[in-house]
This record gives structure tokens, C-alpha cells and sequence, in this order.
């Protein structure tokens, strides 16, 4: 069994719990398997928003396969996501990520 089943495996016994899905995305980015990751990301950030660590590294890896409108879009929402949340450690993280983040055009 990989890590990617067990991490599953984990994720479907605790349905209400986001931290094996975020292990999963992790996994699958770790992995090099860029599109398994974003779905993973994508489901993690809309059932548990205040999971700002997720933002980070979602934005991470689409700026790494050059989607880097998506990967703005998603630092932004991230970056809100932290402040409401008071997570004043992820937010400069996000924030500079963001700022570091190359236009479209370069």
C-alpha cells in the first residue's frame, strides 16, 4: 500500500477532519502529480476555509506549473482567510509569497 492509500485510507476514516486532506494534497504534490493535488486543495480550502496552511501551498503549486493568475487568486483569498482568522504567521507568509509571486507576463 503507498503513502497516497494509507493518507486515503486515514482521510475517509476522519471525514470531518482536514488534516489528513491536507497530508493527502502534501503527498500528491510531493509527488508530482500537480492536477491530484489542486482537486485535494480545491476540496480542502471549500470545506474548511480557516485551513490557511492549505492556501500557502496550493499557491505554490500552481505558481510552480505556471498558472500563476490561479496561484494569485488563491494567495488573495488565503491571505483573507488568515486574517480573519488571526493567523498573523501564515498571512505574512501568504503576503510574501504574493509579492514575490512573478506577473504573468515576465
Amino acid at each position: 500500500m503507498s503513502r497516497i492509500d494509507v493518507i486515503k485510507k486515514i482521510a475517509e476514516q476522519q471525514p470531518n477532519d482536514p488534516f489528513p486532506r491536507y497530508g493527502l494534497a502534501m503527498e500528491y504534490k510531493n509527488a508530482g502529480m500537480a492536477e491530484e493535488a489542486h482537486a485535494a486543495f480545491t476540496e480542502l480550502e471549500t470545506r474548511w476555509p480557516e485551513y490557511v496552511a492549505a492556501y500557502l501551498m496550493h499557491g505554490n503549486l500552481l505558481a510552480s506549473v505556471h498558472k500563476l493568475g490561479e496561484a494569485r487568486e488563491i494567495y488573495v483569498k488565503g491571505i483573507a482567510a488568515a486574517r480573519q482568522k488571526g493567523d498573523s504567521h501564515t498571512l505574512g507568509e501568504l503576503e510574501s509569497a504574493l509579492q514575490n509571486l512573478p506577473h504573468e507576463d515576465d
